[in-house]
C-alpha cells in the first residue's frame, strides 16, 4: 500500500544523494512506494542495493559516489540523462558530521566537512541546473539543519557550513523562482541517524528518519521552501536567532547542558 499522501510523486524522477541511511535511505524507500523512479547514490553501494532490491523492475538505478568527487557525480549525472533524459527532483542529503569544539578544533576535518556539506550540493547543482533551466522545470532539495540558524556547541565545523548552506538556498530560491524551478531548503532539528548517534548529550524533540521523510516529502509536495522540522524545536531556534546576542549565549549555556 502507498503511503498516503505521496501518491503525486508517482513517475517522478528523482535522483537521492546521501540514499544509504537515515533521512536518504527513509526517503527513498518512502518515494519507491509512491511509485517514483529514484536513482540512489551515496559511498556504500552494497546499501543502496538493498534499498534498489524493494523496488519494481527498472524503478531504481544505483549509482556508488562520493560528492567530493566532481567526475563520480558528473558520471552519475551523464548514466541518469541517458536513462531517463533528466530528472524532476534532486533530493541532496548526504552529509558529514564531527563533532568539534575549540579545545579539540581540527581544521582537516573543517575542510573535509565544508568539502562534503557545501560545495557537494553545489556540484551536484551545478550538473542538473542547465537541463532544469532549459525546461523550466524541476525541484532542487537540499538538506541543511537547525545547526546553521545560529552558532551551538560542538558544530564548530558542521554549523558553518550549514549557515552557509541556508545562504546558498536562499540565492538560489531568488534566482531560480521566475524560471519555474523550485528550491527547497531543509532544516531538521535531531534525527535519530547515524551520525546523532555520535552525541553524547540529550538531543531534544528527537525523531525518527521515517517521520523527518514524511516531513521532507510533504514540504516538497506542498512547494515549500523553508522546510523545517519538528516545528517544536525548530520554531524555538528560530526565535533565539532574532534576540541580541547576550540573550542568546545566556539562554544556550543556561538549557544546552554540553
Amino acid at each position: 500500500m502507498r503511503q498516503k499522501g505521496v501518491d503525486q510523486f508517482a513517475g517522478k524522477r528523482v535522483w537521492i544523494i546521501g540514499a544509504s541511511s537515515g533521512i536518504g535511505e527513509a526517503c527513498a524507500k518512502a518515494l519507491i512506494q509512491a511509485g517514483a523512479k529514484v536513482a540512489l547514490s551515496s559511498r556504500r553501494v552494497e546499501r543502496l542495493n538493498v534499498i534498489a532490491q524493494s523496488a519494481s523492475t527498472n524503478q531504481a538505478l544505483v549509482f556508488p559516489l562520493d560528492v567530493t568527487q566532481t567526475d563520480q557525480l558528473k558520471a552519475a549525472y551523464d548514466c541518469i540523462l541517458n536513462r531517463w533524459g533528466g530528472i524532476d527532483i534532486l533530493l541532496f542529503v548526504s552529509g558529514m558530521y564531527v563533532p568539534l569544539r575549540a579545545d579539540q578544533f581540527d581544521f582537516q576535518i573543517a575542510e573535509q566537512t565544508i568539502d562534503a556539506n557545501l560545495l557537494g550540493p553545489m556540484r551536484a547543482v551545478s550538473l542538473v541546473l542547465p537541463e532544469m533551466l532549459k525546461t523550466h522545470s524541476g525541484h532542487i532539495a537540499i538538506v541543511g539543519s537547525v545547526a546553521g540558524y545560529s552558532g551551538l556547541p560542538k558544530a564548530l565545523a558542521y554549523g558553518p557550513s550549514k549557515a552557509a548552506i541556508i545562504n546558498f538556498c536562499e540565492n538560489l530560491y531568488y534566482d531560480l523562482l521566475p524560471e519555474g524551478v523550485s528550491v527547497h531548503m531543509i532544516s531538521p532539528g535531531f534525527v535519530a541517524t547515524e551520525a546523532t548517534a555520535q552525541n553524547d548529550f540529550e538531543m531534544p524533540a528527537l525523531i525518527s528518519a521515517e517521520e523527518a521523510a514524511n516531513e521532507i516529502l510533504k514540504g516538497i509536495q506542498e512547494g515549500e521552501f523553508d522546510i523545517h522540522f519538528p516545528k517544536r524545536f525548530s520554531r524555538f531556534l528560530k526565535f533565539l536567532r532574532i534576540l541580541p546576542y547576550p540573550v542568546y549565549f545566556w539562554i544556550v549555556r543556561r538549557f544546552v547542558k554540553i
